[in-house]
């Protein structure tokens, strides 16, 4: 029988058996972050948002590799709170459309396909989850397979 381990041991632990059957590292982590939001930022939709709330990009880059290394690998090292983050926002399905596609993208160009998988599964429940979030900061519930759309909200 295999002991079970805990706390910070266990997390080690799950980070190293993450890392051996993807192939994620952080460097792979940071390729991919600063890779996705080059994209982000030269791109019509989604740098309008983020310009707008950004003014020192390299602080945030690196919270974000934080955040992706703690997806990804559970490595525990991000401390903050996205969906309060996100919450404000002024974006809405067609936001989370056009990120998701831009993340795709970038893990396929990135990534090995286990790693760019692994990525792909975790963007796509982190995205659903803030448009919930917001939708729901909104006043609208969402239900199965429905979408939130700023223009049909009522919200600006």
């Amino acid at each position: 029988m295999e002991a079970i381990v805990a706390g910070p041991a266990r997390r080690e632990h799950l980070t190293a058996e993450i890392m051996e059957r993807t192939g994620i590292d952080e460097a792979m982590i940071e390729r991919l972050v600063h890779g996705f939001y080059a994209k982000v930022r030269a791109d019509a939709v989604l740098e309008p948002v983020f310009e707008a709330r950004i003014k020192n990009w390299e602080p945030h880059l690196a919270q974000m590799c934080a955040f992706w290394s703690s997806v990804a690998l559970m490595t525990g090292r991000y401390h903050g709170t996205p969906m309060a983050k996100h919450l404000p926002l002024p974006v809405d399905a067609w936001h989370f459309d056009r990120w998701l596609e831009l993340f795709e993208e970038t893990a396929r160009e990135i990534c090995p396909p286990k790693a760019e998988a692994h990525f792909v599964e975790r963007a796509r429940r982190i995205a659903s989850s803030l448009e919930l979030g917001i939708a729901g900061s909104h006043g609208v519930m969402l239900g199965n397979g429905e979408r939130f759309r700023l223009d049909q909200s009522g919200a600006k």
